[in-house]
């Protein structure tokens, strides 16, 4: 069954995931970013994942449900584990207005959950199209997908507060 799932997943699928670990490969080096270049990623794979959820369970009774877990889930990830993502080690460089940035496997490890996730749920639904209206199975996979979105944009929020000098809380 495995290999009828993958023969069945289009093409598509598999660049995409292609370009993902591509992106975050790229994270686990060193290197220096703009404030424009840590909140994009984060930002695209937030809506994403809202867009995912709307996609598979927007349409559903269950679309209220979903929204909600997917909010709670983001709302969770940002006020719970703020410190637990932020990236140690990284420092704002005034001159350049660039924030200097330790490489890390994290971003790498949540872009493959949030994908992996995504998959699933494409994958459980088109075997068993009821899921979509199976309250617990939207409420739960929503609200992973909003909080490894929210994991990420917590990271990203991290590193700008770097920017915003000593008042900040710093990512150390």
């Amino acid at each position: 069954m495995f290999i009828a799932i993958v023969r069945h997943t289009p093409v598509w699928v598999w660049g995409l995931l292609a370009a993902l670990v591509a992106v975050g490969l790229a994270q686990t080096r060193d290197r220096e970013l703009s404030l424009k270049r840590v909140t994009i990623l984060p930002l695209v794979l937030l809506a994403l994942s809202a867009g995912g959820v709307l996609s598979a369970f927007g349409h559903a009774p269950v679309g209220p449900i979903a929204v909600g877990g997917w909010g709670a889930g983001l709302a969770a990830a940002l006020t719970l584990a703020r410190h637990a993502v932020a990236v140690r080690g990284a420092a704002w460089l005034a001159r350049s207005a660039t924030l200097r940035v330790p490489g890390s496997w994290l971003p790498l490890v949540l872009i493959l959950a949030l994908f992996a996730l995504k998959y699933f749920v494409g994958v459980s639904l088109a075997l068993h199209p009821a899921l979509a209206s199976d309250t617990a199975f939207a409420g739960g996979c929503s609200l992973a997908c909003g909080g490894f979105s929210g994991l990420f944009l917590a990271r990203a929020l991290s590193l700008r507060a770097l920017a915003r000098g000593p008042s900040a809380p710093q990512a150390a």
